[in-house]
């Protein structure tokens, strides 16, 4: 009598994923809500269990699909239901999702395509807990040459070296670089180290040979762009009238 029940509940969850997939395949990803999504990931590791139940359990926990993804493995096995193997999909989809948005950015040119960077920056690092200042590199006609962090912890003046990223400049063989960091915080707004760092970078570059082009900002909230707010422009006339 057990194996009879538990064979058309089997039956009857087979049958609600198969709907599932075929929903998905004929109606396409968008007329899926995020707790959709989540369940038809899960189906993948978890053949027996009620992803839908675990999906909006996830939900309620982290609020938004990118907190889910971005969440730590220790975070996402405290989810009841939740192990291993249900875990690997979620951390495979950020990580392909990471790679492809990456890949997208290097391929493009800046001057001509800066949403590609801004998303794959934002996915990179809108939900990260501590700041991190990055560098992307481009050459003579805006290409990027390639992105790397420089530095992991509060920014400030003191804790990025000009030398160090003159010596990145010259290894990447670039022309001018884009400095990005992240505000754990979410303010977008530039502190006073932020400005203070930008124009001793900016300073450097005069002297050294290349353009620092824009001080990107991300956080939780958007970007922070210094060149379309006018602040680079601004710095570089200031330095101007002083001889610099």
């Amino acid at each position: 009598m057990e194996s009879k029940r538990w064979i058309f509940f089997y039956e009857k969850a087979k049958g609600h994923r198969e709907r599932v997939k075929r929903r998905f395949l004929k109606e396409g990803p968008q007329s899926f809500t995020d707790e959709d999504l989540l369940e038809l990931l899960l189906f993948f590791n978890l053949p027996f269990r009620d992803t839908r139940k675990l999906a909006r359990e996830l939900l309620q926990n982290f609020k938004t699909l990118d907190r889910i993804l971005d969440a730590s493995f220790e975070e996402l096995v405290k989810i009841k239901g939740l192990g291993e193997k249900a875990v690997l999909p979620l951390k495979v989809v950020h990580e392909v999702a990471r790679r492809y948005l990456k890949s997208k950015a290097l391929k493009s040119e800046y001057l001509r395509s800066p949403q590609e960077v801004y998303r794959y920056l934002q996915y990179e690092m809108k939900n990260l807990s501590k700041e991190v200042f990055k560098i992307i590199f481009l050459d003579a006609i805006s290409r990027i040459l390639g992105v790397e962090t420089l530095f992991e912890g509060t920014l400030t003046e003191s804790v990025v070296y000009p030398r160090e990223v003159f010596a990145k400049v010259l290894e990447k063989k670039a022309a001018s670089i884009i400095l990005v960091h992240n505000h754990p915080s979410g303010n977008l707004k530039p502190s006073k180290a932020d400005l203070d760092l930008t124009k001793k970078l900016i300073l450097t570059g005069n002297l050294l040979q290349f353009k620092v082009l824009d001080h990107l900002i991300v956080s939780q909230e958007g970007y922070f762009s210094m060149a379309e707010e006018g602040i680079i422009e601004a710095i570089e006339r200031e330095l101007k009238k002083e001889g610099l």
